[in-house]
C-alpha cells in the first residue's frame, strides 16, 4: 500500500443483506440477427458440428460462460416473426423477409432447434418471446399450446409429429419487445400495447395459470416516454404479469466539445443502477395506486456495451437485396470495455432484490462475449471473463449491503459518483466474493475490505481484468490478448480481519476470501 495513492474501503457485515441472487440474473439473449445463430450456434459442415449442425466449440464456451437462461427469438426480430415458420421439416420451411434487420430468414433454425441446443448446453432455461407487433392474442395462444400442452390437441400433436413427444414446458414468456420504439415493426402507444398485453396475459393464463410473464417497459432510459409508458402499461397489466422488461446499452458519448466522454463511460454502472431504481419506484407507485399485494420484478433482458455504429443494420439497396446472415453488430471489445462490462454486472448484483432476471445481449457474434469464424475457430472476447467469473462465484449466493467509502469523481453524464464501485457476495459455498472496479483512467487505488465477523478466513485470491494498453482486444489473429491476471497484491490479514489489494487504473477485480 502506498501513502501516495487514493484509497477505498468496503465494510462487509453478514447481518445486512440485499437479497439472494436469482440464477436468472446470468441469462443471455439469442436473436435471429446477423451471425448470432447462423455460423454462430448453427453451422452444418463445420469441423465441430454435431448431428444437428450445432457447433460444439460454441457449446463448450457457452457452458464455460455460465449462462442460465436464454431469451429467444428476439428482440426486434420477434415483432414480425411467424413462429410456425420455424417448425416441421426444414426442407419445407419458408424463407421470409425480416423487416427488423433487412435480411432473409431461412428458418432452418427454430423453436425445436433452440430447445435441443439448450439441452446440449446443459438444460438451460428458455425464455420465449411472443410477437405482439404484427400478431396478437390468437398467435400467442397457439404458440403456448404447441409448446406446453402435453398432447391431445391439434397444435400439441403437431409438436409431437415434429419430433418432440414431451412438452417444452417454457415457464417465462416475454410479451413482445420494445413496443414503444419507432423502429419496431408494429410499434404501439402505451395504451394500445397495455390493452393488448393484458389480453394476451389473461388468455395465456387460461391455458397455464402458473406462467411467468414479462411486459415491455421502456426500450431505453432516455426515450421521451419513459416513466409515463411504465405507468400506463403497468396499470393495464399489473395483476397479470410478473416482470417489467428494461433495456440499456452503454457506449462513450460525446462531450459538448466533441471529445468522447470516457469518465462517464467508466461509471456506466451508476447509470444502470439509477435506471433500475427509477423503474422499481414506478412499479411500487403502481402497486400502491392499485392497492395490490402482487409483486412485480424487473427483467433486465437486454444490457451490454454497444457502440451502435451507423450503417450496421444491413439496410438493403433495392427491393431484391436481402442477404442471409450477414456480419452485423460485431463489436470487438477492448480491455477497457471489459471493465465497463464488469461495472454493469456489479450494478445488477447490487439491485438483485428487484432485478430477478437479466439477459446479456447478445451471446454469440452480435455484440457478444463469444465470437466465431465460419469454418474456423470460436474464441472469447474480453467481456467473456467478467461474466464467467461472476457467474462462477455468485450463483446461489446472497448479496450483502455494499458499505463503501471511496474517492469521488465528477462526471458529465452522472454527476458526482464513486471512483471505486463494489459489491460483496456471500457465496453458496460460504466464502466471501467481492467484485470491484477502479473507474479511474490514470490512477491505481488501494482497496481494503473489512471482513464479516463470522468469516474464518485463511486464504485470498484476486483476478483482475487490466491491460496497460486499454485498447487491446481479442481477435481472430490474437485470441488471448486480453485475459484475467492473478493480482499478486492481494493480502489477507487474518488478525485484523481485513484484505488489501491494489486496483490498477481502469480495472475490474474479483476477490474471493475463504
Amino acid at each position: 500500500m502506498s501513502e501516495d495513492r487514493k484509497a477505498a474501503r468496503l465494510v462487509v457485515d453478514d447481518d445486512f443483506q440485499v437479497a439472494p441472487i436469482d440464477d436468472r440474473l446470468f441469462g443471455a439473449f439469442v436473436e435471429h440477427l446477423g451471425r448470432s445463430i447462423y455460423t454462430g450456434i448453427y453451422e452444418p459442415g463445420h469441423p465441430t458440428a454435431d448431428e444437428d449442425g450445432f457447433r460444439e466449440d460454441v457449446i463448450e464456451l457457452v457452458r464455460e460462460l455460465g449462462v442460465t437462461t436464454v431469451r429467444y427469438p428476439g428482440g426486434n426480430f420477434v415483432s414480425g416473426y411467424r413462429w410456425e415458420d420455424g417448425v416441421g421439416p426444414k426442407e419445407e420451411r419458408p424463407r421470409r423477409l425480416d423487416l427488423a434487420w433487412h435480411v432473409t430468414e431461412t428458418n432452418e433454425f427454430g423453436l425445436h432447434e433452440m430447445v435441443r441446443w439448450l439441452e446440449k448446453v446443459g438444460n438451460r432455461e428458455l425464455m420465449e418471446a411472443v410477437n405482439l407487433g404484427t400478431r396478437g392474442l390468437q398467435e400467442a395462444l397457439d404458440l403456448l399450446e404447441y409448446a406446453n400442452v402435453p398432447g391431445g390437441t391439434a397444435l400439441s400433436d403437431w409438436r409431437r409429429e415434429n419430433g418432440a413427444e414431451e412438452p417444452f414446458d417454457i415457464r417465462m414468456w416475454c410479451l413482445g419487445n420494445e413496443m414503444d420504439g419507432y423502429w419496431q415493426v408494429g410499434a404501439k402507444s402505451a395504451d394500445e400495447y397495455g390493452r393488448l398485453a393484458a389480453q394476451v396475459a389473461a388468455g395465456m393464463r387460461r391455458i397455464d395459470p402458473d406462467l411467468e410473464l414479462a411486459v415491455c417497459g421502456s426500450s431505453s432510459h432516455s426515450i421521451k416516454t419513459f416513466g409515463e409508458w411504465e405507468r400506463v402499461v403497468l396499470e393495464r397489466t399489473y395483476e397479470a404479469v410478473d416482470f417489467v422488461s428494461s433495456h440499456l446499452y452503454v457506449r462513450p458519448r460525446p462531450l459538448p466539445d466533441g471529445e468522447l466522454d470516457w469518465e462517464s463511460f467508466m461509471a456506466s454502472g451508476t447509470e444502470l443502477e439509477r435506471f433500475i431504481k427509477e423503474v422499481a419506484a414506478l412499479i411500487e407507485a403502481t402497486r400502491s395506486t392499485l392497492k395490490s399485494q402482487h409483486k412485480v420484478s424487473i427483467s433486465f433482458d437486454e444490457w451490454n456495451v454497444w457502440y451502435e455504429k451507423l450503417g450496421e443494420s444491413g439496410e438493403p439497396e433495392g427491393i431484391g437485396n436481402w442477404p442471409v446472415a450477414p456480419r452485423l453488430l460485431e463489436d470487438v471489445y477492448s480491455a477497457l470495455d471489459s471493465v465497463v462490462f464488469g461495472d454493469l454486472m456489479i450494478a445488477l448484483l447490487r439491485n438483485c432484490d428487484v432485478v430477478r432476471a437479466a439477459s446479456l445481449a447478445q451471446l454469440i457474434n452480435v455484440i457478444g462475449p463469444i465470437m466465431t469464424e465460419p469454418g474456423g475457430p470460436a474464441w472469447r472476447q474480453s467481456t467473456f471473463y467478467p461474466f464467467a467469473i461472476t457467474a462462477q462465484l455468485a450463483k446461489g449466493g446472497t448479496v450483502l449491503q455494499p458499505n463503501l467509502s471511496a474517492p469521488e469523481i465528477d462526471t458529465y453524464r452522472h454527476g458526482v459518483t464513486e471512483a471505486v464501485y463494489a459489491v460483496p457476495v456471500r457465496t453458496a459455498r460460504g466464502s466471501l466474493a467481492v467484485f470491484v472496479t477502479n473507474r479511474l483512467l490514470d490512477e491505481d487505488v488501494d482497496f481494503e475490505v473489512e471482513l464479516p465477523a463470522g468469516l474464518a478466513a485463511s486464504s485470498v485470491t484476486a483476478r483482475t481484468m487490466h491491460e496497460d494498453d486499454v485498447w487491446a482486444k481479442n481477435t481472430l489473429e490474437d485470441q488471448e490478448r486480453v485475459v484475467p491476471h492473478d493480482n499478486g497484491t492481494a493480502a489477507l490479514d487474518a488478525e485484523s480481519g481485513t484484505v488489501r489489494v491494489t486496483l490498477p487504473r481502469a480495472s475490474w477485480t474479483a476477490i474471493e476470501v475463504g
